[in-house]
């Protein structure tokens, strides 16, 4: 029933086509990049950025929701049967034929997987049929079932008739119509859009290629296009440019002054008709006034719509004469109103021009933090959501309000075992997230609000409960003293968060049996709300008696119970939680899988539900003090541990994950290193060769080939089969060469984002869980060659089978016994590392008989500690010095350090740390970035306490206060006190403040900017212990080198508030920035689960290895099968759509079908603007894209908007200083050089050259091509003397950096040579004119524009996408070393299984 009124993906014209994945792993985004790398390195990560403008979303849910569960059953047996499912289900479209009334017949292409209703959709938004709502489909005189699939339709088969029948109205059938007519009337009308309602959100593409690029690249390819194109950009777009103008962001659609077709549509006030009416078949009556003016009242009865005689005043529901009845009310109105029929035909035509993604709602709200002025119109479908609890179309469903905590889980109960299973599965799971969020953020706001009554309406306001359409919500207090030890309110604060981590956490394990909540957590207005599905039957009985697992008063009684123990037990392992024993308050050991917290309730359906599951990750010892406990030396050198708000702060997810990779890692350096000392001393008269046999019988036997016992990894390369050699090799050595026992070069080894492949080893993939790989890990190294014992053990997954043979050596188990010590597994004979969650929480006792385990567990649970401060945080610094992470506003910053396992509370300690790297000026942009976010965060905490203060009345008042003392120049910024639009002087102070904690409510009105920054100053030191430096938010701009402009953009989305788009004054000394009419509305804030499509991403993964692998065509068909999959689970607007179109639009590029590459990137660019935001830096990355594909397609002036609106973004979101803002003015130049616009040209490059000198360092190969690209400049102006200086330096850095003989040196030499010889001759022409006055004899001088194509050249190379020329005998040797090389590899893990020959080994498995 979920899924039913599901996507509308039908009416997506060419449907297979739209579209997925945001490159969830790290890793895979990388991976799209190394076959389109620059082997000479110049332009080498100039694509590196599509990683981190990636997602708003978390990443840590993606890290693992796969390898467990989920698709259970396609992560291992092999790809191939799921490539066949897919077909199955994919090729067997038909076309039918639809008769409608009144129109032509025509033809419909589906498929079988459809529903009926899919074609009800499609007609509904037909231009022609889009004015019917209420009719039937037959066949053959039968009417078709809505929810029946067409491929169980009896005789429907490739060119059946299908009649569209017009059916009698019911009430809900004639309200479903006037709201769908409403629909089509505001359907170009972006006001829902600014209001962020019903999932609309902006998208601006359009404005800047009038309309759709497919049509437009025909129009224009006349060739002569050069002469009129207007080049200059707007001024505050220019390089050096001060100004940040705001209007820009939101440019003027013209479509957007829509065609009035009605000015006055509206439900009738003599609703509902009488009794006697309702018997001749009256439903309802409209109030309808027409452009020209004419007042009608409107009848829906049965059959349709008429006017009756009904005025204002006095009911008359008689037909008016002249009588004429219509089935649809688009067909009245068009009789009664030409101004209708004119505007409406129009209107339709328009929007069915449109681009389906700019329309189709999105999974979840989009909000914009600015919007203009828009015009209130009065709309009565409107007004009635607004009183009414619907949400969505929710008459369709029997019973009114939704049972959501059945929904959410008989979606989970679903099968899976075959992929239709699985996409069904997840599809109705999804659907059913992205509206619980909806309703969720709903119940919140009108919480707040004060329109919902509370089940606890006795207690005072903080303490109040809610419940609201089957949802339960609480308030972020801390009530009845819950978390008096945890640190009281601030703790109450943070749970929620940490709570939701859990279960998306479990939620991504997807153990069957095991039940969590429904959990949406919404920040509005100063509070923190949460919002919780109901388990059933929990409100009838007290929390004691239910909770049958785990403690409600945080470890003084607890209890367990068997069933959890089994259920939770499945879990333990990929979430690494180790299973204990607590006493409880008789002393007796209790057994638990999870923190005390955590308490399992079974509902009345008999489900084992877990909830607070608050303390599912292992809590940070760098921020919490425990007497007694003494850190590592290398976090006490930082200053930690340090006391912080509440005791609540966990390790993250991502930080487990990479910490256990990194102790595997050694674990496996040290078994080998310890083996072959064994074996130096036992045989050095034994050839090496001999002990891939001797050693010990080997489970997976890895075919004894390393004869270099040395480096045993070396010779067997295990799972690489990348023909970029460039990218195998960083990844190579982190698990090789264990002879020299060099301590595992931290940061390379869990964050390696960028080595481009995650086929090496598995320990080398950031995300990819390495313990829970099933497959690869064993074999990937067994082949390591080492014959170590511990080999096979390696992996928990094989716990069971991996004790029988490998140890029967008593050395060998001695080895491992030794590794597992050093690197502390809770296995003597296997690698396992597992966290006991309850340690160091208050009021926790364990067993005296456990003492060693424990002190085992405080000993890990520290060495996290320090390998966060010691080697994450330097691992993202250097990530962001080599450029594979660029951050470029505060989202995509906390996601780089989301990713990394870092939680945001480090901020004050990686921002010390980039001020003491030597390296400090190439991090500049960085540490601005950091600081940003700082501010601002600290602004966000301090401005949620003032909203909290502030009645309804006050709200924008007060909000622009706040603004104008955060950011406004003006010194003494006063509050105007809302009082005197309208005075009451009856003090009735006396009704209880609904507001929760509002004292006299007007204390807000006393903050100045002085105190405002006095307190952010404070906020930094105690929250993140930096210093920040500035009393005033003009020495903060200054000291620091911000925007002001980015400052209002980042604490405007973070709080929620949406402010007016006009220009800002912020550094007038005589009046404040703001006034209270600026500020249009506030936003909630939300958080939510994001369920993920497996095997679609599973697809994804492969296809992106086998593009790596230089297979271009299957990589693409892959990427396009996964694209299906994407659609199908998600619809067609996702993030990780957006991610798969935009790769697929890079290999049409690649492989040289321009026209489709632009169509694909133009569908990521809306997607990317609806689904992240307008001014996200993915969306200002997809911009640039676009704009290379247009100027491919001959599309220049379209070519250079695009850049010039991407530049105006990053303006606003970062500044002109940043990395990425070289490689989007090297574009910028060299169109406008191709275009011959020399001059403006030049601003551009030389902006580059100084941004790439300042970020990659004067020597590097980048800085060399941009003086290669201002040179050709100079050239083309005939200014040889600069143009010779220019590339001068190019070369030396070539020479320098290459050497004399590669091919970019010689190039640039030729380049030299060629600039002498146009210098001389242009000399001597000069000469010869001095000479001879004006009759001398001059040779003509060769002054070239540059050609198309080589524009097109040098935009490919900076842009990081290379062409290799290949001839026919090239390919078929690149081919033979390819295969040559799975054979080895193929040699090397005999016994892997492994699906198909060519298929990457860590396909199936990772994620």
């Amino acid at each position: 029933m979920v899924s039913k009124t599901d996507d509308i993906p039908a009416s997506v014209p060419n449907c297979n086509s739209v579209d997925p994945a945001e490159g969830e792993t790290p890793d895979s985004k990388e991976s799209t990049k190394t076959v389109l790398k620059d082997p000479c390195g110049c332009a080498h990560s100039a694509d590196t950025t599509m990683m981190n403008g990636n997602g708003a979303h978390d990443h840590s849910e993606e890290a693992d929701s796969k390898p467990e569960g989920g698709s259970g059953a396609d992560a291992d047996p092999g790809e191939e049967t799921n490539e066949q499912e897919v077909i199955v289900i994919q090729d067997t479209g038909f076309t039918v034929k639809i008769q409608a009334p009144g129109t032509e017949p025509f033809d419909l292409q589906v498929s079988p997987q459809e529903m009926v209703q899919e074609i009800h959709q499609v007609l509904m938004d037909r231009e022609d049929t889009c004015h019917r709502t209420c009719f039937s489909l037959q066949l053959d005189g039968n009417v078709l079932d809505n929810f029946a699939e067409l491929k169980s339709i009896e005789g429907l088969q490739e060119g059946s008739v299908l009649k569209v029948v017009e059916e009698p109205y019911t009430v809900r059938e004639a309200r479903i119509h006037v709201r769908h007519i409403r629909d089509l009337l505001k359907s170009m009308d972006p006001s829902d859009a600014y209001n962020g309602v019903d999932c609309n959100s902006l998208s601006f593409l359009s404005v800047f290629t009038d309309g759709d690029l497919g049509d437009s690249g025909k129009r224009k390819k006349k060739g002569s296009e050069l002469e009129q194109i207007d080049c200059t950009p707007p001024e505050h777009i220019l390089p050096g440019s001060k100004e940040r103008p705001i209007v820009p962001l939101q440019p003027q659609n013209k479509d957007w002054k829509p065609l009035q077709c009605l000015k006055v549509l509206t439900m009738s006030g003599w609703n509902p008709p009488p009794g006697n009416r309702k018997m001749h078949g009256d439903l309802m009556y409209l109030y309808i006034v027409t452009v020209e003016e004419r007042h009608v009242s409107i009848t829906a009865s049965t059959r349709g719509f008429y006017l009756n005689q009904s005025t204002t005043y006095s009911f008359n529901p008689k037909p008016a004469s002249p009588s004429f009845l219509s089935h649809s009310l688009v067909e009245l109105l068009s009789q009664i109103s030409p101004a209708f029929k004119k505007n409406f035909t129009a209107l339709q035509k328009k929007r069915v021009q449109r681009h389906p993604f700019e329309r189709i709602a999105t999974p979840f709200q989009v909000y914009s933090w600015t919007a203009p002025q828009i015009d209130h119109a009065m709309d009565c479908v409107r007004a009635e959501d607004a009183y009414t609890s619907r949400l969505g179309y929710e008459e369709h469903i029997p019973g009114q309000t939704r049972d959501w905590n059945e929904e959410l889980q008989t979606t989970r109960e679903l099968p899976r075992k075959n992929l239709p299973e699985r996409l069904l599965r997840e599809r109705a799971i999804f659907k059913v997230h992205s509206d619980f969020a909806a309703a969720a953020t709903r119940g919140a706001m009108a919480v707040i609000d004060g329109n919902v009554m509370a089940i606890n309406p006795g207690e005072e306001t903080r303490m109040q409960m809610f419940i609201w359409n089957n949802i339960f919500f609480s308030l972020g207090f801390d009530v009845r003293d819950h978390y008096r030890e945890l640190g009281g309110d601030a703790a109450a604060h943070a749970a929620p968060t940490n709570d939701l981590n859990g279960v998306r956490a479990y939620g991504a394990v997807d153990v069957e049996g095991l039940y969590t909540l429904g959990t949406v957590v919404v920040d509005y207005r100063g509070y923190r709300v949460t919002a919780q599905s109901i388990i059933p039957g929990i409100l009838e009985r007290e929390q004691e008696q239910s909770v049958i697992y785990g403690s409600i008063d945080f470890g003084k009684t607890v209890v367990s119970h068997p069933k959890y123990l089994e259920l939770l037990e499945k879990t333990s392992r990929p979430l690494k939680v180790q299973r204990h024993s607590v006493l409880n308050e008789k002393e007796a050991p209790v057994e638990l899988c999870s923190s005390v917290e955590c308490k399992g309730i079974i509902g009345n359906d008999g489900r084992h539900y877990i909830l607070d599951l608050l303390r599912t990750f292992p809590p940070d010892l760098n921020f919490l003090t425990v007497e007694g406990e003494e850190l590592p030396p290398e976090c006490q050198r930082l200053g930690f541990p340090r006391a912080h708000r509440h005791r609540l702060a966990c390790l993250r997810q991502e930080l487990i994950e990479a910490f256990v990779e990194h102790r595997y890692l050694l674990f496996m350096k040290m078994a080998a290193l310890q083996l072959m000392q064994q074996k130096a001393n036992k045989d050095n008269k034994v050839p090496a060769v001999t002990d891939g046999t001797n050693a010990e019988p080997e489970p997976t036997n890895a075919t004894p080939t390393p004869t270099e016992n040395a480096t045993p990894a070396a010779s067997t390369e295990p799972t690489n089969s990348t023909p970029s050699e460039s990218t195998d090799t960083p990844t190579a050595e982190t698990n090789q060469t264990p002879e020299s026992a060099q301590p595992p070069e931290a940061p390379t080894d869990d964050t390696t984002t960028t080595t481009t492949t995650n086929a090496e080893a598995p320990d080398t993939d950031t995300t990819a869980t390495p313990q829970d790989n099933t497959e690869v890990p064993a074999t990937a190294v067994t082949t390591n060659g080492t014959p170590e014992p511990a080999v096979a053990a390696v992996d928990g997954h094989q716990a069971s089978r991996e004790c029988e043979s490998p140890l029967e050596d008593p050395k060998s188990r001695e080895v491992v016994l030794n590794a597992c010590k050093a690197v502390g597994s809770i296995s003597d004979t296997s690698f396992d590392i597992r966290f006991n969650p309850d340690i160091f929480s208050p009021g926790v006792r364990f067993l005296d008989s456990s003492a060693d385990a424990i002190q085992k567990q405080k000993q890990l649970l520290k060495d996290a500690a320090a390998f966060l401060v010691s080697c994450q945080i330097p691992s993202l610094v250097k990530d962001c010095l080599d450029h594979s992470a660029l951050p470029m506003d505060g989202a995509t910053l906390t996601e780089a350090f989301h990713q990394r396992g870092i939680n945001i509370r480090y901020l004050g300690t990686v921002l010390e740390f980039v001020d003491k790297t030597p390296a400090k000026t190439q991090l500049e942009y960085f540490y601005r970035i950091g600081v940003t976010e700082l501010i601002t965060r600290c602004a966000k905490h301090i401005f949620k306490t003032y909203l909290q203060g502030v009645e309804l009345s006050a709200l924008s008042a007060a909000v622009s206060h706040f603004l104008n003392c955060f950011l406004s120049s003006y010194p003494d910024a006063v509050a105007h006190l809302p009082a005197d639009e309208l005075v009451s002087r009856r003090k009735n102070r006396k009704r209880r403040n609904r507001v929760p904690g509002g004292g006299d409510n007007t204390t807000w009105s006393s903050l100045t900017p002085a105190e405002l920054w006095k307190n952010i100053v404070s906020e930094a030191q105690t929250y993140y212990h930096f210093t920040l430096q500035g009393e005033s938010v003009d020495q903060a701009v200054e000291k620091y080198g911000l925007q002001k402009i980015t400052l209002l953009r980042e604490i405007s989305v973070k709080a929620g508030i949406q402010i007016l788009i006009k220009e800002y004054n912020f550094d007038s000394r005589h009046k404040p920035a703001f006034t209270e009419e600026d500020i249009l509305n506030i936003f909630p804030v939300v958080k939510h689960v994001n369920p993920k499509a497996s095997d679609a991403f599973h697809f994804f993964q492969s296809g992106q290895a086998k593009v790596q692998q230089g297979f271009l065509k299957e990589g693409c068909e892959l990427i396009n099968e996964a694209l299906n999959l994407f659609n199908n689970v998600y619809g067609a607007m996702h993030m990780e759509i957006c991610a798969c179109l935009r790769l697929l639009a890079r290999l049409n590029y690649i492989m040289g079908d321009h026209p489709e590459a632009l169509n694909n990137q133009q569908k990521a660019v809306l997607m990317s603007e609806r689904v992240l935001g307008i001014e996200h830096p993915n969306t200002i990355q997809e911009y640039m894209h676009l704009a290379l594909y247009c100027f491919a397609n001959g599309q220049l002036s379209t070519a250079l908007k695009l850049l010039y609106r991407a530049r105006y973004l990053m303006l606003m979101v970062c500044g002109e200083d940043h990395p990425e803002m070289a490689l989007l003015d090297s574009n910028i130049g060299l169109v406008l050089h191709g275009v011959m616009e020399y001059d403006l040209s030049l601003r551009f490059l030389e902006n580059a050259l100084a941004i790439n000198s300042k970020y990659h360092g004067p020597r590097s190969l980048k800085v060399a091509l941009s003086h290669h690209l201002v040179a050709r400049v100079y050239e083309s102006k005939a200014e040889f003397r600069s143009a010779l200086q220019h590339e001068k330096e190019g070369y030396t850095i070539y020479k320098n950096q290459v050497g004399e003989t590669h091919e970019k040196t010689k190039e640039s030499s030729e380049y030299l040579k060629y600039l002498t010889q146009q210098a001389v001759a242009l000399q001597r022409t000069m000469n010869e004119i001095y000479k001879n006055g004006s009759n001398a004899s001059i040779m003509p001088l060769k002054f070239t524009a540059p050609s198309m194509a080589s524009v097109l050249e040098q935009l490919n190379i900076i842009n990081g996408i290379i062409f290799i020329p290949l001839s026919q005998k090239d390919l078929e040797n690149l081919k033979a070393e390819v295969q040559r090389r799975q054979m080895l590899q193929e040699a090397t893990k005999s016994e892997e299984p492994e699906p198909s020959d060519d298929t990457p080994t860590d396909m199936p498995v990772d994620d």
